[in-house]
């Protein structure tokens, strides 16, 4: 019996050791939780600022992927694109759990931010950091968000528009080619102004929709498996529904490509959109700063 609790105590003096090792481990933990409790104005936040400028073709696709926070999109008449990227954390372990990556592809431009590999105390017990992505854009680009726990927020665009994976509301400007939701948890307004063959399609929304057509868009909605109902703001456009199987469908202007939805839990409101950019957005704090390729840590 004295032998196996010498085994036992053996094993957990060499796995508390290792603790205390490896990335602060035990003894940084225990250093926090002391601070914390012995004194709580030592609780500091840190954090780190980003910006990069990036010349951009017409056409070009910026991918945004993995963020934990708010993303703004701002387009203009421009030929570039200018990435500022705001981190904060309780402290320096926070903000090396994520890293943020910001490249230029042979089509675009992506921004996204990946887990880092940390020890096992801060695994267990530590937090990612918020992260805020503000890019001025082309208006002559594609655009897709995945995978953002956080507030969307784009201003219109030329080319096609994905949304998957939002943990947050989604408003987001005209758009002039195709459409792609899913898996929204939050509601969604975006504009429509031109449609492709390829249409809309938007499926699994948590939330309300709200779809700001032009008055010279020509499309054909059809809308089914809603927990919620369809209704027309315009006065030219009439929303029929199948009472038999809660099916609905709308013919806008002529009719033209399909706007089909699906699997929602909300309600489906058409507006009109003339000349609308995205919903108001917050005010950006690096409009008045020059963008450029260079990094900066505020603590």
């Amino acid at each position: 019996m004295k032998r196996v609790l010498i085994v036992v105590a053996l094993i957990t003096c060499a796995a508390v050791l290792g603790l205390w090792r490896s990335h602060g481990g035990v003894r940084a933990g225990l250093n926090r939780v002391v601070n914390a409790a012995g004194d709580d104005n030592s609780a500091s936040v840190t954090g780190d600022e980003t910006r990069k400028t990036f010349e951009l073709k017409p056409g070009a696709h910026i991918d945004i992927q993995g963020i934990n926070g708010r993303v703004e999109i701002q387009t203009s008449d421009t030929k570039t694109a200018e990435v500022f990227v705001k981190r904060t954390g309780n402290d320096p372990s926070s903000l090396r759990r994520r890293e943020m990556i910001i490249e230029q592809t042979s089509d675009g431009l992506l921004v996204r931010s990946k887990q880092n590999h940390v020890g096992l105390w801060d695994h267990l017990f530590g937090s990612d950091p918020k992260e805020e992505v503000t890019i001025k854009a082309p208006r002559q680009i594609a655009l897709s968000f995945k995978g953002i726990n956080g507030r969307v927020y784009s201003s219109d665009i030329d080319g096609s528009l994905e949304v998957k994976g939002i943990n947050g509301r989604a408003e987001l400007g005209q758009v002039n080619d195709s459409v792609q939701v899913e898996g929204i948890n939050g509601s969604i307004a975006v504009g429509l102004n031109k449609l492709s063959e390829r249409g809309v399609h938007i499926h699994g929304v948590n939330g309300g929709i709200e779809l700001k057509l032009s008055s010279g868009l020509n499309a054909d909605l059809t809308a089914k498996g809603m927990n919620g109902s369809v209704r027309s703001e315009i006065a030219e456009v009439t929303v029929e529904k199948d009472d038999r199987w809660s099916h609905y469908s709308a013919r806008i202007g002529t009719g033209g490509p399909a706007i089909e939805i699906s699997g929602i839990n909300g309600n489906v409101r058409l507006t009109r959109g003339d000349n609308s950019s995205a919903a108001s957005v917050p005010g950006d704090k690096s409009s008045n700063s020059n963008t450029s390729d260079k990094s900066r840590n505020v603590q």
